[in-house]
């Protein structure tokens, strides 16, 4: 059973995701704002936050930043409409996944369920190989432990993130179209949103390159997608 932080400052959208994810099997800690939720994660643990971006206080974008900064939660937020500004910026704060309003319950759930899936060690176990450890440069995947080092240091990944490197890393120099990364990173099966993608590789680029503007591990290949180096 997952437990699911919800912060939505709608009482009748709150109350009704509330009962129907319930419903699911889940349990649900649900909150009005981000103040409130941030108190009730500091004492009680979840497993997956979902987040409304409009919330009254301080808003949703510096609730993901902050939730972010100090765990690795896998975050989904909650967005009035698909706005380009919008969902970039949530992404770019830390967001995994995100779902635009008005919610569909039974959408929001399967990406509940897909995001938990991904996080666990079963998700993680479908690109690993037999030797554990791989150093590429200064940057050491320790897939075993699903640790990643740069000189020596750990390196602090969210776990979209994390899944994304794995994927990437295992098959060094292939690469990947951004819909097989949303196929095999965010279980997408549908022609989902690159944005996705480009703002997790943003994020993963920010804290494993030397210089992210001459990216040596995630590197872009125009017009296609990405791929793993150094070559």
């Amino acid at each position: 059973m997952s437990r699911v932080l919800l912060i939505e400052d709608h009482h009748t959208v709150r109350e009704g995701l509330r009962i129907a994810l319930t419903r699911q099997g889940h349990t649900v800690e649900a909150f009005e704002t981000g103040e409130q939720a941030l108190a009730h994660l500091s004492a009680a643990p979840a497993d997956v936050v979902v987040l409304d971006l409009m919330l009254p206080g301080m808003d949703g974008f510096e609730v993901c930043r902050r939730i972010r900064a100090n765990q690795d939660l896998p975050i989904i937020m909650l967005t009035a409409r698909d706005d380009d500004m919008d969902v970039v910026a949530g992404l770019e704060a830390g967001a995994d996944d995100y779902v635009v309003k008005p919610v569909q319950a039974r959408v929001l759930e399967a990406r509940i369920r897909a995001v938990l899936r991904r996080t666990s060690a079963r998700a993680v176990d479908a690109v690993a190989v037999a030797v554990a450890e791989e150093r590429h440069r200064e940057l050491t995947i320790d897939r075993a432990a699903l640790v990643v080092r740069k000189d020596g240091a750990t390196v602090g990944l969210a776990p979209t993130e994390l899944r994304l490197l794995l994927e990437l890393s295992a098959t060094p120099g292939r690469v990947y179209s951004r819909q097989q990364l949303l196929e095999a990173v965010w279980e997408h099966g549908y022609l989902g949103d690159s944005r996705l993608v480009d703002a997790c590789v943003q994020r993963l680029r920010a804290k494993i390159e030397n210089d992210t503007t001459a990216p040596v591990y995630v590197q872009t290949v125009r017009g296609f997608g990405y791929r793993f180096g150094p070559l």
